[in-house]
């Protein structure tokens, strides 16, 4: 079996003394979404957390964590973050912004700590899946680890909630 190497996603969580699993996958270049990492990793979607990262005409980058089966609301990013309008980060200012490419952005370790909100549903499981900063490589962690690591906000992102 081939030696999984630490990401500096990995190395945050050693340095902060969080427990964490990495698990591998096949990297499917056509397939980078969620439900297709959940499938390869035989886990339940919902717990496979996908980072988007998104920008404020008020307050820049913002991370926004959500369940692999949900979508994000524009209108509840822009309300939760003090912006009147917030648009997906074009895909060729990822990696310059964040140190990730698509399909391997983390929460953890970005360039600079961005502000960052994760759906309550996070709350429903004991562990969830989210990117170890590379392609085919997830980190399974506690949801309070994985928010004490990024200063996150729980927060419902449906349309038309409030922050928790």
């Amino acid at each position: 079996m081939k030696k999984i190497e630490k990401t500096n996603a990995a190395r945050l969580l050693d340095r902060l003394d969080i427990p964490y699993t990495l698990h591998p996958y096949p990297v499917d270049e056509q397939n980078l979404d969620a439900r297709t990492v959940a499938l390869h990793l035989g886990e339940d979607i919902r717990r496979v957390f996908k980072t988007l990262v998104l920008r404020g005409d008020r307050a820049g980058l913002l991370a926004f964590l959500l369940p692999g089966d949900l979508e994000l609301d524009l209108k509840t990013a822009a309300r939760l973050s003090a912006n009147k309008r917030v648009d997906m980060l074009p895909v060729k200012e990822l990696l310059p912004a964040t140190g990730y490419i698509r399909g391997g952005c983390s929460p953890l370790a970005m360039k600079r700590p961005l502000p960052t909100w994760i759906h309550h549903a996070c709350q429903q499981f004991d562990t969830i899946f989210v990117s170890a900063g590379i392609r085919g490589l997830q980190i399974r962690l506690a949801p309070a680890d994985l928010l004490r690591a990024t200063r996150a906000t729980i927060a419902d992102l449906t349309p038309n909630t409030t922050e928790t």
